[in-house]
């Protein structure tokens, strides 16, 4: 009886320790299945309908707009699974039609040529074309009205391991100055920790392309502050130096010994103010870096030591454009309310180089007839 007791009262305690368990150890939530909605966003002046895609895999969310084809939210985890949206941006479609010429391009996609070409002037099979000046003196990020402003024609799906959301838009022969029409689909693939980003074009006359996606990443989440505590590593060992315009003045300069040397996890803010001419030009970072090696490859990696976040950037590029947030002034609120301020989020934007159409020795950026533009850039989220 008493052997008979003692195991009652064993089994008794071993179910009280696991309900105590239960108790205090929160249920771990399955990942939600990849899922794809969408929502109206806003509408246009002219009434062109602007629809929102949630895209839901594993445990990262992204909300795209076909506006501008922006990333609008990106929510990602941190070292405790708590979410967070991880991209500046705003809450409705009024603040990104809304913005000054150039505006901050949150989250868009960049066409026909990202970056800046020197005094909005390239010549091509011995012909030259002038395009909008809107980064006094030169064309920054395809003109007055490029890729950012247009509405993209969206084609949801699901794929084996996630969702993605392809969006096309046609751009007619001599649109902002650039010759050919250009047929253009951008695809993102979210899966389980990866947003992938795919761009095509082609042509029917020779002109140049050079497509990126805008994000500006804080990874302690969006409205919280500056990133300049945040490490980041570039796999570049040389930089494209330019002049007080931005545009580069041909030279393809090595990173050793200077600011712009990040090839070791470096806080962005540890040299920003140094006595450097390169960081006085662009009020800080604001350069084309050279991609060490060729092939898909890592190019980036950013670390918030404070949330545990970490965002690895892979592509095919020969190169990668660091900004950090250098014109925010306060004067835009984003999408949880909060001012951005100089310093508040960082792009990190794979591409060709600037002005690549008038630097003979840079890669070329020409696409012909009968040639695919095709590039690919992955945005990898871990924590620890």
């Amino acid at each position: 009886m008493l052997i008979r007791s003692m195991k009652a009262r064993l089994i008794g305690l071993a179910a009280m320790a696991g309900l105590m368990t239960s108790l205090s150890t929160p249920a771990v939530e399955a990942a939600p299945r990849p899922d794809i909605t969408k929502d109206l966003f806003g509408t246009l002046a002219d009434g062109t309908q602007v629809w929102r895609y949630t895209l839901t895999s594993g445990v990262l969310r992204a909300r795209i707009i076909t506006y501008g084809g922006i990333v609008q939210q990106l929510d990602a985890p941190d070292r405790h699974g708590h979410q967070a949206d991880v991209v500046l941006g705003f809450p409705d479609l009024a603040g990104y039609v809304d913005k000054n010429n150039p505006g901050p391009y949150f989250g868009a996609l960049i066409g026909r040529y990202g970056n800046r070409i020197a005094k909005g002037t390239f010549t091509l099979d011995g012909k030259t074309y002038h395009l909008p000046i809107n980064n006094d003196p030169n064309s920054l990020h395809g003109g007055t009205k490029g890729f950012d402003t247009k509405v993209w024609t969206a084609t949801p799906a699901k794929t084996g391991d996630g969702v993605s959301l392809r969006l096309d838009y046609t751009s007619p022969d001599g649109e902002m100055g650039y010759p050919g029409t250009l047929k253009t689909s951008v695809t993102y693939s979210l899966s389980a920790r990866t947003l992938r980003v795919d761009y095509r074009a082609t042509t029917d006359k020779p002109t140049v392309v050079n497509l990126t996606n805008h994000s500006y990443w804080n990874l302690a989440g969006e409205g919280t502050g500056g990133i300049y505590g945040d490490r980041l590593q570039l796999n570049a060992s040389h930089y494209t130096p330019v002049d007080s315009t931005l545009i580069p003045t041909g030279q393809i300069a090595p990173v050793a010994g200077t600011p712009m040397d990040f090839r070791r996890p470096t806080p962005v803010g540890a040299r920003i103010r140094d006595n450097f001419q390169q960081l006085a030009f662009g009020q800080g970072y604001d350069h084309n870096w050279v991609l060490d090696g060729s092939g898909f490859r890592l190019a980036a990696r950013v670390t918030d030591p404070d949330s545990g976040r970490v965002l690895s950037i892979s592509t095919d590029q020969p190169g990668i454009q660091f900004y950090s947030g250098n014109f925010l002034d306060g004067t835009l609120y984003g999408t949880s309310g909060h001012q951005y301020r100089q310093g508040d989020g960082l792009a990190l934007e794979t591409q060709h180089f600037p002005d690549s159409p008038n630097q003979p020795n840079f890669p070329s950026t020409v696409l012909r007839p009968g040639q695919t533009y095709q590039t690919a850039t992955t945005f990898t989220f871990s924590a620890h």
